[in-house]
């Protein structure tokens, strides 16, 4: 099963693929340390044509067909896993807003995002409620001719330096997933405090924090999606994420496999190459058979997004697939390159932190097989 891309298409994979060397490479090493991912980065990306890569072409995007732009998110996961995820959140608030907001929205911010001046981020994942959606506690309340909202998020990429964001919050406590909507929320908004970063193992340049709303009060417009409707908008954005994820994982795995080949073919032990092994060969022949199969899972699940078919089980294998072999066949090349692996000057080990973090992402693995078996037996009227 193979995806075939126009001339135009493979040109702007590669051009991707050229940005992440020369710009992104020779950086994310120093942004982990730093624990900060500074914002020119995504100005830089922007610049280079990688940035609202979703956004139709009417609101002055290029429009990229999915399958494109996970290649692309590939392209940039292959260098940093912390420009790549606040990337995607960043695609798909300037969709969300061009999609659901007022014309009045599209000039303010999607000008400006498409520049890479103003980073959008959304807010769904709470300190009680991470997969379990429907119990989110934020609320919206009436306020006059607008909406007051109050409560925690948790888990937010690159809070403090995000210039707005889109907020899940319950219009209507005790509802459930009724009374869920989704609000634009400016961050010169009144009532924001963003909590310090998290102290992680690694990812840090990712700048994960909390953000809590004390009464902030929006205007009537800002509600992009109506209660009701907005958990639906959310579990829809989730099965796009976690196909994004999958491709991420893609590029972690290929940077890794590239960069253990290239080491075991010049390292010299017992008269010549390390590669000359049998053992080795194979630790990375898997390896690579391993990549192909989460490639062909992840471009399932983004044809059948482009298709508009239902995609949960298809992303839900896809990210259980592609985190689990991009943990092991990472370690698996930080082995064969002894322990050289773990040093700062290789992408290898920084990548493996990565993959261990991408499977909490979006749903842990457990999450994934929660989607896929609902599914499996949903014919026979077995819920889970």
């Amino acid at each position: 099963m193979r995806y075939e891309f126009t001339a135009d298409e493979k040109a702007l994979i590669k051009a991707a693929r050229k940005f992440t060397k020369q710009e992104v490479l020779p950086e994310a090493a120093a942004w982990e340390r730093k624990g900060k991912l500074p914002k020119n980065a995504l100005r830089a990306v922007s610049k280079a044509g990688f940035g609202l890569v979703l956004l139709p072409q009417e609101h002055g995007g290029p429009g990229l067909r999915y399958l494109v732009a996970a290649r692309i998110e590939e392209e940039i996961a292959a260098g940093s896993l912390s420009l790549a995820l606040p990337l995607f959140a960043h695609n798909y608030v300037g969709w969300s807003i061009a999609e659901h907001g007022t014309p009045a929205h599209r000039k303010a911010y999607l000008p400006k995002m498409l520049k890479g001046e103003s980073l959008g981020i959304f807010c769904l994942t709470e300190p009680q409620s991470g997969s379990d959606a429907a119990a989110i506690t934020t609320t919206a309340e009436r306020k006059g001719k607008g909406w007051r909202i109050s409560g925690e998020k948790s888990w937010i990429t690159m809070a403090g330096q995000a210039d707005f964001y889109i907020v899940y919050a319950q219009t209507k406590p005790g509802s459930g997933a009724k009374g869920i909507a989704l609000f634009l929320v400016d961050g010169k908004t009144k009532g924001i405090d963003v909590v310090p970063s998290y102290d992680m193992l690694g990812g840090n340049a990712l700048g994960m924090a909390g953000v809590r709303f004390k009464n902030c009060t929006v205007p009537e417009d800002c509600m992009l999606i109506p209660p009701g409707k907005g958990l639906q908008a959310a579990f829809a954005a989730i099965d796009v994420a976690r196909a994004s994820v999958a491709s991420m994982c893609c590029g972690l795995l290929r940077a890794g496999l590239e960069e253990a080949t290239a080491y075991v073919a010049k390292r010299q032990a017992f008269g010549g190459p390390v590669a000359r092994f049998q053992g080795v060969q194979w630790m990375l022949a898997d390896v690579a058979t391993n990549l192909e199969a989460a490639r062909l899972l992840a471009d399932k699940a983004w044809t059948d997004l482009e298709k508009g078919e239902r995609a949960s089980a298809a992303a839900a294998h896809a990210k259980k697939f592609a985190t689990r072999v991009a943990l092991s066949g990472l370690a698996d090349c930080m082995q064969v390159m002894g322990a050289n692996g773990m040093k700062d000057d290789y992408v290898v080990g920084r990548h493996l932190v990565a993959a261990k973090m991408a499977q909490y992402l979006d749903g842990a693995t457990e999450i994934q097989n929660v989607v896929i078996s609902r599914d499996l037996f949903g014919p026979y009227g077995i819920k889970g």
